[in-house]
């Protein structure tokens, strides 16, 4: 057991965290399973979007989810299951820092005096 306050606080948000971590990964297992008992095209959305979720919450590395998903696929194409295709643009939309502050400008460094007679 910690003894030390932050040791005692670190352990707490383990625990919470522990306990998330293990949901977002039931709900990937279900979504797996779900998508393998009955092979549809809104089944194989949800696991990736499930997949997608662990990436963008750190539980899962990109190349890992990536894995995961392309063999989500070959189980798809293996089913035979029609993979539509997306209907949104391909391009992004440039991102603006609208939301940062702008940066302050920089005052002019003091001069110094030439020469004092």
């Amino acid at each position: 057991m910690p003894i030390i306050k932050s040791a005692k606080k670190a352990a707490r948000q383990a625990e919470k965290r522990t306990e998330h971590n293990v949901e977002i990964k039931k709900s990937i297992k279900a979504a797996l399973k779900a998508f393998k008992a009955n092979p549809t095209p809104a089944t194989l959305a949800k696991a990736q979007s499930e997949y997608d979720k662990a990436v963008k919450k750190n539980l899962l590395k990109k190349n890992t989810a990536s894995r995961r998903k392309a063999k989500l696929h070959a189980i798809a194409k293996k089913a035979e299951v029609k993979l539509e295709k997306s209907t949104k643009p391909a391009t992004k939309k440039p991102v603006t820092k609208s939301t940062t502050k702008p940066a302050a400008a920089k005052k002019p460094a003091p001069k110094a005096k030439a020469a004092q007679k």
